[in-house]
C-alpha cells in the first residue's frame, strides 16, 4: 500500500493549497489513503464541520489532532460523524478515540494519534500508550501502523522512534509547523521528526507576523491571526508499506507557484 500524512493544516491558506494540488498529488503519485493533521485548520485553531466537509472532499481519508484538538467545540459531535481521531493518550472519558483501522489496498492499516509532554496539555503516558497499543494491535493481526505524534521536544519524538523502530511502519511528527531535514527508514520504520505546515510559508509558523514578533519584542501576548494573502505550500509525506515495513518514502514540497520538489527518505536496513 502507499499511504500519504500532511501535518498541520493552517487554515484558509491551508485549505485552499490542498483543494488546488492534493487530488493531482494523489493521482500521480498512486496514493491509496491519505492521512492529515487537522488542529490548525480552522482559522488556525481547532476544527469546524463546515471545515470537516471542505477537507474531506479534497481527499483526505483520516484526520488526526493534537493540543488544539478542543478549540472548536463543535468538533465532539464530529467524532460520532467523521474519521478524526484525537490523542490517543488523553485519559478516559475523553470524546472520541486516538486509533482507528482502515481497510486500504486489500490490507489493515491503523492510524495512530499521540501527543508528547513537553509544553502540552496534561495527558498520559504517551510512551507507555504507544508500547500498549501497538502490542493490542499487532496481537489483532494488523501489521500496518502509523503514527502522527504530536510533540514540541524533538527529543520526545526521536524516543518514540527509538521505543518502536521495527513495531510500526510510521511515526511522523506534528506541532512546530517547521520541517525537520531527518526523513529516514530505518528497520522498516519511517520516521520525520516534524514534517511541517500546509499553509502560509511567508511569515510565522502560518500566521501574521505582527504578533509573534511583539511579543518577542517586548514580551506582550496576542491573539495569533491568519494572513489574508501570503506565499503557500504543501508538505506531504509518501511512504510505501509492505507487511508492516516501509520499504521507500519521500517528501513532496508542493508551493503555490507550481513548483514541487521531491526529496526521498535515507534509508537504512
Amino acid at each position: 500500500m502507499r499511504i500519504a500524512f500532511i501535518g498541520d493544516i493552517v487554515g484558509r491558506p491551508g485549505r485552499d493549497i490542498l483543494k488546488s494540488y492534493l487530488a493531482k498529488i494523489k493521482e500521480e503519485h498512486q496514493i491509496d489513503f491519505v492521512i492529515a493533521n487537522y488542529e490548525n485548520a480552522s482559522h488556525g485553531f481547532g476544527l469546524t464541520l463546515k471545515n470537516a466537509n471542505e477537507l474531506v472532499s479534497y481527499g483526505i481519508d483520516v484526520m488526526s489532532g493534537g493540543n488544539h484538538t478542543w478549540d472548536k467545540k463543535d468538533i465532539i459531535p464530529l467524532f460520532e460523524t467523521h474519521e478524526l481521531l484525537r490523542p490517543h493518550n488523553y485519559p478516559d472519558g475523553v470524546p472520541g478515540t486516538g486509533c482507528k483501522t482502515y481497510e486500504v489496498a486489500g490490507e489493515k492499516l491503523a492510524v495512530l494519534n499521540l501527543m508528547g509532554h513537553f509544553s502540552m496539555p496534561m495527558c498520559d503516558n504517551a510512551f507507555r500508550c504507544a508500547q500498549s497499543t501497538v502490542e493490542a494491535l499487532q496481537e489483532d493481526g494488523v501489521e500496518n501502523i502509523f503514527i502522527d505524534f504530536h510533540a514540541e521536544a524533538t527529543s520526545e519524538k526521536r524516543g518514540m522512534m527509538m521505543l518502536l523502530q521495527g513495531k510500526v511502519s510510521g511515526i511522523i511528527g506534528t506541532h512546530t509547523h517547521v520541517s525537520t531535514d531527518d526523513f529516514q527508514v530505518t528497520q522498516g520504520t519511517a520516521y520525520l521528526s516534524d514534517i511541517g505546515l500546509t499553509g502560509c510559508r511567508d511569515n510565522v509558523i502560518g500566521m501574521d507576523e505582527k504578533v509573534p514578533l511583539k511579543q518577542f519584542l517586548t514580551g506582550m501576548r496576542g491573539h495569533f491571526d491568519i494572513p489574508k494573502k501570503c506565499k503557500k505550500i504543501l508538505q506531504i509525506a509518501v511512504m510505501d508499506i509492505n507487511a508492516g515495513k516501509c520499504t521507500k518514502a519521500f517528501k513532496l514540497k508542493q508551493f503555490d507557484d507550481g513548483k514541487c520538489l521531491k526529496t526521498d527518505a535515507w534509508v537504512e536496513e
